[in-house]
């Protein structure tokens, strides 16, 4: 009976040494990771990262919006100063003064862009995504045409003044004696009367 009380110890000493052992040889290494194995991983995201923003270019779609919310005010503007014109025979006047070319209303008052001071005709001027930008309103002396600049920010457009992917100023402007940074950049994008080109 003695040596089955001895081979029960033996036995129960034996499982738990073993368990101890593993466990620690499991969980111990598992507990923290070593400087390479983390320098691995940071790596690898790093280049992760690096693939998606390349893909993705956050900045070029930005700009890409900056662009199509100025195609969209400047074609609105169009529509409010073609039903001016059908109001009044003319489009309305110019103000030259510094820095903008802007519009002047029925009241002889000078609008800003991004007011409310062009009413009946459109709820609100439109007004350049980029604060440091603007929009340039130029009518001739008769008041029989006009031109509406931009400055797009893309390069590759294919609706600049001077053709696809030329993002030159237009040649309206020196026709019309705008300086062809009046748009806070360089005026490459314009609309016009259907009178004259823009």
């Amino acid at each position: 009976m003695e040596k089955k009380k001895v081979a029960w110890r033996f036995s129960s000493l034996w499982s738990f040494s073993y368990f101890r052992r593993n466990f620690k040889l499991f969980f111990g290494r598992a507990s923290g990771f070593t400087l390479v194995e983390l320098l691995v991983v940071i790596g690898i995201i790093g280049i992760l990262l690096s693939a998606a923003l390349f893909i993705l270019n956050p900045i070029g779609q930005i700009q890409k919006t900056n662009d199509a919310k100025r195609k969209s005010d400047l074609a609105q503007m169009q529509r409010a100063l073609e039903t001016y014109f059908n109001d009044t025979g003319k489009y309305p006047p110019s103000s030259t003064l510094a820095p903008t070319y802007r519009i002047v209303n029925l009241n002889n008052q000078t609008a800003d862009w991004g007011t409310t001071l062009f009413s009946p005709y459109i709820a609100s001027l439109p007004k350049d995504p980029k604060a440091n930008q603007n929009y340039v309103y130029f009518a001739s002396a008769d008041r029989q045409s006009y031109w509406l600049y931009a400055s797009l920010e893309m390069t590759n457009d294919r609706q600049f003044c001077r053709g696809p992917g030329d993002p030159s100023p237009c040649a309206s402007l020196t026709t019309n004696g705008i300086a062809t940074n009046a748009c806070g950049g360089t005026c490459n994008f314009a609309v016009s009367s259907s009178n004259v080109k823009p």
